[in-house]
């Protein structure tokens, strides 16, 4: 296996065992994390996102495939199944991860997933509606910020 296929498969074998330390450390200092809720994070960010997420999950499982890596990209296959904690409705995201590697480590991290799909699953009627909208997304994107702005105001390693 690749060390960038290691590093993937250390990453989301953490994330199963809600271990947000190791997730963190697989992260470079410079890193960029973007999915279609959390666009654009940086540093420590991404690393803060991932332990806000478990600590606040209360039923997530996930599985990953398809670990791919060489020459200093890589990417997997994960899904997640859990409950949506604003309405308490079950998802199953499917997403697909692209990954480039800087120093052994993971310097830009991109998940890609079907927002309009998950809105569906998390909000129900409304994501089934306007979940395909430049509105809910941003909407979803700005309440996602603040809520990290949060969490990071309340851990200061994160600043």
């Amino acid at each position: 296996m690749s060390p960038e296929a290691e590093l993937i498969t250390r990453f989301y074998t953490a994330f199963q065992q809600k271990d947000w330390a190791t997730m963190a450390a697989c992260y470079h200092p410079d890193a960029q994390f973007g999915d279609p809720a959390f666009p654009d994070l940086r540093g420590k960010q991404p690393g803060a996102m991932w332990r806000m997420l478990l600590e606040s999950s209360t039923a997530l499982t996930l599985t990953f495939t398809d670990v791919q890596g060489a020459n200093g990209r890589g990417s997997a296959h994960w899904e997640a199944h859990y409950p949506f904690s604003q309405t308490g409705r079950q998802v199953h995201n499917r997403i697909d991860a692209e990954f480039e590697f800087k120093d052994g480590l993971i310097w830009r991290h991109r998940d890609h997933f079907d927002f309009w799909a998950w809105s569906r699953m998390a909000l129900g009627a409304p994501g089934l509606l306007l979940g395909w909208t430049p509105f809910l997304r941003n909407k979803v994107q700005r309440m996602a910020g603040e809520r990290l702005q949060r969490f990071i105001a309340k851990h200061p390693e994160y600043a």
